[in-house]
């Protein structure tokens, strides 16, 4: 199951922070802060979803992920792959670099680190 535009809203804040009562993931809002109302369905939907989960401490909850923000959004970038480049990731690639607005630094960057993994996986 994906996670809405609201509820990944609040799913980088939950991993900004850790851990987070929901007053906490509240003040992180810009404003015009959202409703606790309007937090605590987000919440309870992440929940049921298996997201994240939450320790009773007294009569508040202290929220955690239980999903790693580098594997929620591998799985999504691998989608995104499979579903847009025709399961390609060098079609990928090519869009990524040609029509995104990227220095010549950036791709000096991107080259190094395609080559550094070349090597690592020579070994």
């Amino acid at each position: 199951m994906k996670l809405s535009k609201s509820e990944e809203q609040l799913m980088q804040y939950i991993w900004k922070r850790g851990k987070a009562f929901m007053n906490e993931l509240l003040e992180m809002y810009p404003e015009p802060k959202p409703a606790s109302t309007t937090v605590a369905t987000l919440l309870k939907r992440m929940a049921d979803k298996g997201y994240i989960d939450y320790e009773q401490l007294g009569r508040s909850r202290r929220y955690y992920p239980l999903v790693k923000k580098k594997d929620y959004f591998s799985k999504h970038i691998n989608g995104l792959i499979q579903k847009y480049f025709d399961n390609s990731p060098a079609n990928f690639a090519s869009f990524f670099t040609t029509e995104t607005d990227l220095t010549q630094d950036q791709l000096k960057e991107l080259q190094q680190i395609v080559e550094q993994e070349l090597k690592k996986r020579q070994q």
